[in-house]
């Protein structure tokens, strides 16, 4: 009876080992929301991981901490999860850049080219996290001036569009991606929150335009402002963030970027593309709010 028990026992030893030993791999995409290199972690609002863990926001252990080199609030990124029966721990983390599926390939070098031209000044440099976002002054959609010191000590949620994009995934996925926000903080907007949608077509998109425009989202003139202006200070906004638009047979080919100052003025977070979800840039926007409120 002792050596079956003591058979038994070294076979759950080596199970044990082996269950433990088996460690499982999940590949996982996400918006990062906050870093923490001193304690070597990182928050991101995850995409669903099928068959184990729904979409959520939460945070994630590296061992190294030279695996968050480059990895900012805001960045998509990809990266492979760890798990085993005590501990859990994030590896081979890599941000996922941006790249306009839909263009063409001339459009695609068109626009490579006209970073590379925009960029080339310091006068047009984008600014980079960390960097204090210097006053600018636009027109909304009621006609009202709006200084960007007009939402000091507030969180700044700033898109770029144009009325004319009729592409569901482009401008508009934007401006929806706002009209969200507009409904998830509601009680905070205003108050804590402004949203700012900056038309790079400021010659066609007057503040009537942006009035009209903007009834489609409901979106109230007093916390979620429409902004043109003339060509010169509409261009420089654009070129803080590195916005940047060029015609092409009666449209535009443009980038994309969601911007998030704040409420120190400061530059928080540069998001380019469109690879979110509405849901993970309320779930940026809410850890935006919540980290100042607590300072």
């Amino acid at each position: 009876m002792r050596a079956l028990i003591g058979v038994s026992l070294a076979l759950a030893l080596v199970l044990l080992e082996a269950t433990t030993a088996a460690a499982a791999q999940y590949d996982v995409k996400g918006m990062v929301v906050s870093v923490d290199r001193g304690r070597k972690t990182f928050t991101a609002s995850i995409e669903e991981i099928p068959n184990f863990m729904r979409a959520m926001t939460m945070p994630f252990e590296v061992r190294n901490t030279a695996e968050l080199d480059g990895i900012a609030p805001g960045a998509i990124i990809e990266f492979v999860l760890i798990v085993d029966r005590t501990t859990s721990y994030a590896e081979k983390l890599r941000v996922v850049r941006y790249q306009a599926v839909e263009s063409d390939p001339s459009t695609a070098s068109r626009l490579k080219l006209l970073r590379e031209i925009v960029g080339g000044g310091a006068a047009s440099r984008a600014l980079e996290p960390g960097e204090r976002v210097p006053e600018f002054t636009l027109t909304d959609q009621k006609r009202r001036p709006f200084r960007l010191s007009d939402a000091r000590g507030k969180v700044v949620a700033i898109n770029f569009v144009y009325t004319s994009c009729a592409l569901p995934n482009f401008c508009l996925r934007l401006a929806n991606n706002f009209n969200v926000l507009q409904r998830r903080f509601k009680q905070q907007l205003g108050r804590d929150l402004v949203l700012l949608t900056v038309t790079f077509d400021p010659v066609h998109d007057t503040p009537d335009v942006l009035a009209q425009y903007s009834a489609q989202w409901n979106a109230n003139p007093a916390s979620w402002k429409f902004l043109t202006g003339a060509v010169p200070d509409v261009q420089r906004v654009c070129q803080l963030f590195g916005v940047h638009a060029f015609a092409n047979e009666g449209l535009l080919d443009h980038t994309l970027h969601t911007v998030f100052i704040d409420r120190r003025g400061m530059l928080a977070a540069n998001i380019e593309g469109n690879q979110f979800t509405a849901a993970q840039l309320g779930d940026l926007t809410e850890k935006l709010l919540n980290r100042e409120i607590k300072n």
